[in-house]
């Protein structure tokens, strides 16, 4: 299995709409970082949008889009969240949620009008939201003495380490993001550092 180190996501939620035959399609993109954040986010939606007829759906998860689903919510199988899908796979987007909602316009669109419709409408939410690139990071926790935290901090900066949470006293107790790309490179060079020949505690 490949390892993944950066992954495409979007900033922020966007919408957009399809019309075809009367039938109205709103399309939600929304970023999303586990599947009961996507699954409430589609209850919300249709329970704000009670009226329409369809609430059709799909969402990848995951650095690598390990985690996936796609509902037609009674649309014709395959006629809606794989088109749905399909855009988020081309784009090569994950921990994104895309909400396609239809008013039914009283006429028939056929199979094909509805994948085209759905793939339409979820590309019309994503191409109003902001791509952005985020990196993988790995939680690391690392106890050592104060006197080092000059060194801890040196080396953070320079292996882009983030602090999530930190408790000093005669001991502080560290923990760090660290982009998974540089992890290895940060436990190195953190082990090499030689204070009186203790032997840094380190946990991942």
């Amino acid at each position: 299995m490949t390892t993944v180190y950066d992954y495409k996501t979007i900033a922020a939620p966007a919408t957009g709409v399809f019309k075809d035959k009367g039938s109205k399609f709103l399309s939600f993109a929304l970023p999303v970082d586990a599947e009961a954040q996507a699954r409430e986010a589609v209850r919300k939606l249709k329970k704000e949008y009670f009226d329409a007829r369809h609430h059709c759906f799909a969402y990848r998860i995951g650095a690598g889009g390990e985690q996936w689903r796609a509902n037609d919510d009674g649309e014709p199988s395959s006629a809606a969240g794989k088109p749905i899908l399909g855009q988020l796979l081309s784009r090569e987007l994950t921990n994104v949620l895309v909400v396609v909602v239809r008013y039914f316009g009283g006429a028939l669109l056929g199979v094909p009008g509805l994948i085209n419709a759905y793939r339409s409408a979820a590309a019309a939410a994503l191409n109003n939201a902001q791509v952005m690139e985020k990196t993988v990071q790995e939680i690391v926790t690392v106890t050592f003495p104060y006197r080092q935290l000059n060194a801890m901090m040196k080396l953070l900066k320079e292996e882009e380490g983030e602090i999530r949470s930190q408790q000093c006293g005669t001991e502080c107790v560290f923990e760090v993001a660290v982009p998974l790309r540089k992890k290895e490179k940060f436990l190195h060079k953190w082990k090499k550092q030689n204070y009186n020949d203790e032997k840094p505690d380190i946990h991942s």
